[in-house]
């Protein structure tokens, strides 16, 4: 009795805590960036630009670069491409100009067909020079010979 005299009947008794899990459930973690895994895997074959052409191939290396470039393709029945969009020779540069806002220090990229004549080539890419674009590049395909 003297017990539950010194603690008084009023007195509630204490209720023990656990103490706080310092650990990280990184099950919930894994999920997502299992999902954002697939979603990647789907998406990224549909980000390349939508027109084929057959590129020869060379031994250079990748080109880096930060900022999302503009691309050129001429197929192999000698049509010109603006991203995805067919333009004539004459139109290029205007176009260019609207999408790039007048800044001529965008990156573009320039795709060939391994068959078009080289003067072809140059001669889009000496359309797009004389208008003020200095970063221009070649895209090939990487050599896969027996080195």
């Amino acid at each position: 009795m003297g017990a539950d005299l010194q603690y008084g009947e009023g007195r509630r008794r204490r209720r023990h805590h656990r103490a706080p899990i310092s650990q990280i459930n990184v099950t919930p973690f894994v999920d997502v960036m299992l999902v954002l895994l697939v979603i990647f895997m789907i998406t990224a074959p549909l980000l390349t630009v939508g027109v084929q052409v057959d590129l020869p191939e060379t031994e250079a290396g990748p080109i880096s670069g930060d900022d999302e470039p503009l691309a050129i393709t001429i197929t192999k029945d000698n049509v010109i491409f603006l991203q995805e969009t067919e333009v004539e020779l004459g139109d290029l540069v205007p176009k260019l100009m609207a999408i790039s806002e007048r800044r001529t220090d965008v990156r573009i990229f320039m795709r060939a067909d391994r068959d078009i004549p080289y003067g072809r080539v140059m001669e889009v890419m000496g359309t797009v020079n004389r208008a003020g674009f200095k970063k221009v590049a070649l895209v090939t395909k990487l050599d896969k010979g027996d080195n």
